[in-house]
């Protein structure tokens, strides 16, 4: 009996111990880094597709630069192909091709597929003057977060950048609106009625088919940002630049199948959403800028394009022509359901706040 009540005092105190021991630890413990990987032994990789050629700041600095910081914030466990060149989808056809996952990751332009976005047709409207690309980028990413439009809720968007202002670059020069009468202008999206309404003969054609077109004198001009005279080599084909700062704005998206986004563990995300902002502030919203300044001052001095300043009572001229434009994007967003004068004056608020 003595034997029983012995063993079982031990027990006792065994039990007791380490019970002890148990919370003592965990006091010691420190809590998990929440900044910790959750290393799943797994490295997601992803294809990009995109129109811009192989050499161009798009893949060199934008898509490259991007993956390579993603790579080195997730310590490898994040790894991106880059398709350039149109060799994975056409310019139209990537944002469907990356609802139905033909590619993961998709950069192109919202005005390849007009109607399918049509609250985001307010970033590129004509009459709102935009001084740069970066105010521009930073305009459409600050009211597409406001307005949360839900043609884009079908994949996960990345963040967008715009080109800025577009000039026209032409074979003879505009120095007027009667300059332009009857000119035949390669144009992409809105730019269509834009040119109309201006009196010139818009011809709608991706930019990857404009220098061809330009050569062959299937077009005598093309409006577009300032880039396209070197990066596109249009330079070498029109020799007058108008600078129309009211006219154009180009808005680009960078957009993730929302399946691959879903399936990513949630700590790849914040890495994600991190190097995103980073990136997007520090490069992306500006890229078009640098292009710009670098075009022009190549096409100018190697090419000796005349750069054509139109003066305030012209542009004014210009401008009136255009803001019908306006009124119809109004119109039809309430048509269509939407507030449009407010979608609007969400943009010419933050417009005013960036200049």
């Amino acid at each position: 009996m003595k034997k029983l009540l012995l063993f079982l005092g031990l027990a006792l105190l065994l039990a007791l111990g380490a019970t002890g021991c148990g919370a003592g630890e965990s006091e010691d413990v420190e809590a998990p880094d929440e900044g910790a990987l959750e290393d799943d032994g797994q490295i997601y990789e992803f294809t990009l597709a995109h129109f811009f050629p192989a050499g161009h700041p798009a893949e060199v600095d934008l898509v490259q630069g991007w993956a390579e910081a993603l790579r080195e914030a997730s310590e490898g466990r994040i790894e991106i192909t880059s398709y350039p060149g149109g060799t994975l989808l056409d310019p139209a056809d990537t944002y469907e091709g990356i609802v139905s996952g033909t590619a993961d990751i998709g950069l192109s332009a919202f005005f390849y597929n007009r109607g399918r976005f049509p609250v985001l047709e307010v970033f590129e409207l004509p009459g709102l003057v935009y001084k740069d690309s970066r105010m521009a980028s930073m305009v459409a990413w600050e009211g597409i977060k406001a307005l949360d439009p839900e043609e884009v809720q079908d994949t996960e968007l990345m963040f967008v950048l715009a080109t800025g202002p577009g000039d026209l670059f032409t074979k003879n020069p505009v120095r007027s609106l009667e300059d332009l009468e009857g000119m035949k202008i390669r144009v992409a999206g809105l730019s269509a009625e834009t040119l109309s309404l201006l009196g010139a003969a818009p011809e709608a054609m991706p930019q990857d088919e404009a220098e061809e077109a330009l050569m062959r004198g299937r077009v005598d001009g093309n409006l577009a940002p300032v880039e396209v005279l070197k990066g596109w080599n249009h330079a070498e084909h029109t020799d007058y630049l108008t600078r129309t700062p009211f006219l154009y704005n180009a808005l680009f998206y960078v957009t993730m199948n929302q399946g691959k986004w879903d399936q990513l563990p949630a700590d790849l995300q914040e890495i994600f959403m991190a190097v995103n902002k980073d990136f997007h502030e520090e490069v992306a919203a500006g890229l078009w800028d640098v292009q710009n300044e670098e075009a022009l001052v190549w096409a100018v001095e190697e090419t000796g394009q005349e750069v054509i300043e139109l003066d305030l009572a012209e542009q004014e001229r210009w401008i009136e022509r255009v803001l019908p434009i306006q009124e119809d994007f109004i119109s039809r967003m309430d048509e269509q359901g939407f507030d449009g004068n407010n979608i609007l004056e969400t943009v010419r608020r933050l417009v005013e706040q960036y200049q």
